[in-house]
């Protein structure tokens, strides 16, 4: 059998992204999967003090300072998704943006059979898109169209659903667009903190995202999708400090 050629581009958060290719990476069947290359992209696709100050906003001074030390930590100790990705084996294929002509031809070399984004800070154009032979796939944690766009956790926890949605669905130019391969639910308590769902649903997203992908290598072939009812669609963007304080006003927490 043939193994699945994979080319996985993400981004560089050493605390909750990281929680998924802790899981994904030791875990890939590499008589099933073939990992030719990891993307680590620039968090939120910007410069990192822009970075800091929307975490500050978004986490307050004490909850910064909290979580400080994990962010510190992971990277003094080479934990990041680079670091995993080199420990695992895996080729990483640097670039200041994907969409470059350059890296276009780089990800071309490789002959991937799939592009798989997860938490990729850019929007994938019609070149990249072309790349792969099967098609990409984005694992994003929220339902779509429903939840569209930045921090799907956070909002459906402000709304208060009974669950969060990680769904694994194929990509088109249009943001969270394209068919629904799979899904999983991941329950919410009553009072419950964004730290630990977004890390349990990137922990059991890897998990989902691996049995999709070695369902395709067993098949040679992309699952059927399902199409989205555009009529529920809704677009969200980075919470503000509003909307934080709406979300502790349900009852959950940040951390």
């Amino acid at each position: 059998m043939k193994k699945l050629r994979v080319l996985i581009v993400t981004e560089d958060d050493p605390i909750y992204v990281r929680e998924f290719f802790g899981v994904f990476f030791p875990a890939v069947p590499r008589d099933l999967i073939d990992i030719v290359g990891v993307t680590v992209c620039r968090a939120f696709h910007e410069p990192l003090y822009k970075t800091g100050q929307r975490v500050l906003r978004f986490f307050g001074p004490i909850d910064t300072f909290r979580i400080l030390p994990s962010f510190l930590q992971t990277k003094l100790r080479g934990g990041d998704i680079a670091s995993l990705a080199k420990h695992s084996g895996f080729a990483l294929v640097e670039t200041e943006s994907v969409n470059s002509p350059q890296y276009i031809e780089r990800a071309k070399a490789l002959e991937p059979d799939i592009i798989v984004s997860v938490a990729a800070p850019e929007i994938f154009k019609s070149a990249l898109l072309g790349v792969p032979r099967l098609g990409s796939l984005n694992i994003h944690s929220g339902k779509i169209p429903e939840y569209r766009g930045m921090m799907p956790t956070f909002w459906q926890m402000v709304e208060q659903q009974p669950h969060v949605t990680v769904t694994i669905h194929e990509m088109v130019q249009k943001l969270d667009s394209g068919g629904v391969v799979a899904t999983l639910e991941f329950p919410l308590l009553a009072r419950d903190s964004l730290d630990r769902v977004i890390r349990g649903t990137k922990r059991e997203g890897a998990k989902l995202m691996l049995s999709v992908l070695a369902g395709i290598a067993r098949d040679e072939r992309m699952p059927v999708s399902a199409p989205l009812d555009e009529s529920r669609a809704r677009l969200f963007k980075f919470p503000t400090s509003v909307d934080v304080k709406r979300f502790k006003a349900v009852g959950h927490r940040i951390l």
